[in-house]
């Protein structure tokens, strides 16, 4: 996205790089940012867990905080409100609406995807957010496989997990075409908490719920399969999430 805007033009010298995030897309906007040169101020909402925003200020981010539950609509409509009031001062890389953020996973996460598993990929899983991840690499799979299965975890209403969006109740990002899944399943906050802990302490992958949600949701898949090859996407670490409840007492014999 960055790229992009640099190429077109919209992006220049001078002018701050304003994004609302839960915090994974801020991070890598900071990284990428400040490497180029640019200042970046980031909006997120009050509920983001404290290791991200400390993250973004150790790459020199501005952070503002709007109310935790507004949830990441908060933080959208702010962010907005910021740019629409001095619109040659920022530039957002608004990635709820930047077509770019898909390509970028048509352009490098598909292809990935389908070479690493010499094109035998059946089923593919990611977190429903800015869906870019889901968009672009569900419609480069698509292209090179029609039969594959291009599925959503959608997290219930009223959900906790950071960084995810129920359609039905958030400002639905305009990348999102829901004509491109073939089917979104629903995950309870639990089911994402306990299957990225289950991750932790029995595969020794260590992630955040976010991640627990993708693959909560491709092991229903795998339930209802004989065979076939599954892919999630686990787009968020656990080292993010130690100041929340997620791994509390996860050997089940402190208290929290």
């Amino acid at each position: 996205m960055i790229k992009k805007a640099e190429e077109s033009g919209e992006l220049t010298r001078g002018k701050i790089i304003l994004e609302p995030t839960s915090g994974n897309t801020g991070i890598a906007v900071a990284m990428i940012s400040v490497a180029k040169g640019y200042q970046v101020k980031l909006i997120m909402p009050g509920c983001v867990s404290m290791e991200r925003s400390k993250t973004l200020e150790a790459f020199g981010a501005e952070v503002v905080l709007t109310p935790a539950e507004e949830g990441t609509d908060g933080a959208i409509r702010l962010a907005h409100q910021i740019v629409n009031a001095e619109p040659d001062m920022y530039y957002m890389p608004n990635q709820f609406v930047n077509e770019n953020n898909s390509l970028a996973h048509y352009e490098t996460t598909g292809p990935e995807i389908y070479a690493q598993t010499d094109g035998k990929v059946d089923v593919f899983v990611a977190g429903m957010g800015t869906t870019g991840t889901l968009m672009g690499t569900g419609r480069y799979l698509k292209e090179r496989k029609p039969g594959v299965r291009i599925i959503g975890a959608e997290p219930v209403k009223g959900h906790t997990i950071q960084g995810l969006k129920n359609m039905e109740e958030a400002i639905v990002p305009r990348i999102y075409h829901p004509e491109l899944l073939d089917e979104k399943i629903t995950i309870k906050d639990e089911e994402a908490f306990e299957t990225a802990r289950m991750l932790a302490t029995r595969e020794g992958i260590f992630v955040g719920m976010s991640s627990g949600a993708s693959v909560a949701c491709a092991l229903k898949v795998a339930e209802r399969m004989e065979s076939g090859v599954i892919v999630a996407i686990l787009p968020d670490r656990g080292d993010r999430y130690l100041s929340t409840t997620l791994f509390m007492s996860i050997c089940a014999k402190c208290s929290p």
